[in-house]
């Protein structure tokens, strides 16, 4: 039994991230036009607005113009459409952040597709999910590429070894588990895919030497189903009601910290784990789409 589960703090992850993300945008010939990044979402009190405040400093502290763009409270399909249409057609716009889940009669999948692929940032369009399967896409969800990032910074077990990603869902999940499979420069690993549904879940992980947990479901994580001496990354993220906290409820994720603690070999912290290194990869997607749009640095 390890002597003592180790903390993977996402700050130190996310700096390192930030500070090469700095140094690109720097490096530009004087009189390159910055990049900006546009938050589309529906302007009402959400779960998004915490995220999208860490952005809007993030976006500050790198360099990176910030635009918030909320739809108008009556506003519907129609209007969403427009807007993302003006947006991919402005060319001082690079990248483009759609708040999701969008409630009905809103259709996700409808309103990414009026972006192009090189600004839907986050990666979640059908062009990029799907040009995912070869290492084709022009982005990958946020999300999925600050789990790997993490991964990598802390040199979990999960180059050519056996991992398990817990969570199907077409924005993480899913995504996270092809970037694992991929070839390098991805990560080769072998990805067993499990859920909360996954019947045997004990014997899904059993060989997993890293988790990577996207189920939302608190709690689900124990010792119960989780290897002795596994690492995990902790991607989920959840309320559950705390009376001594404020708005009377905390952030949780899918691991139980105190009952693997000390059986776990290594668990990202819920929140400050996931969570900043997010931000992070979102601001070098963006830095990304600038510079094949603007043709800085790299090959546009």
């Amino acid at each position: 039994m390890p002597p003592e589960t180790r903390r993977l703090d996402g700050r130190p992850v996310a700096a390192a991230v930030d500070e090469a993300t700095r140094r690109r945008i720097a490096a530009a010939p004087p009189g390159t036009r910055p990049p900006t990044l546009a938050s589309v979402h529906r302007g009402l009190p959400t779960p998004f607005g915490f995220y999208r405040r860490q952005q809007a400093r993030a976006a500050a502290a790198a360099g990176i113009r910030f635009r918030d763009e909320p739809l108008p409270p009556d506003a519907g399909p129609a209007e969403l459409a427009a807007l993302l249409e003006r947006l991919d057609a402005d060319p001082s716009v690079h990248a483009v952040l759609l708040e999701h889940p969008l409630p009905p009669p809103f259709d996700f999948g409808t309103a990414i597709a009026h972006l192009r692929p090189d600004k839907d940032v986050d990666g979640v369009g059908a062009a990029n999910l799907g040009a995912l399967l070869d290492g084709r896409a022009r982005h990958a969800p946020a999300v999925a590429l600050a789990a790997v990032e993490i991964a990598r910074h802390y040199r979990l077990p999960f180059e050519g070894e056996p991992v398990a990603v817990v969570g199907r869902s077409a924005t993480v999940g899913l995504p996270l588990a092809l970037l694992l499979a991929a070839r390098p420069p991805g990560a080769d690993a072998t990805v067993t895919v499990a859920h909360s549904r996954t019947a045997d879940l004990q014997g899904a992980l059993a060989r997993a030497r890293t988790i990577f947990s996207c189920a939302g479901r608190p709690g689900l994580l124990r010792r119960a189903v989780v290897p002795e001496g596994a690492a995990i990354v902790d991607v989920g993220l959840s309320s559950v009601p705390d009376p001594d906290r404020p708005g009377g409820v905390r952030a949780v994720g899918d691991a139980d910290g105190a009952d693997l603690d000390g059986w776990a070999d290594a668990l990202t912290p819920v929140p400050g784990g996931v969570g900043p290194v997010t931000v992070a990869a979102l601001m070098r997607s963006t830095v990304d789409a600038w510079e094949r749009l603007e043709g800085v640095g790299r090959e546009p």
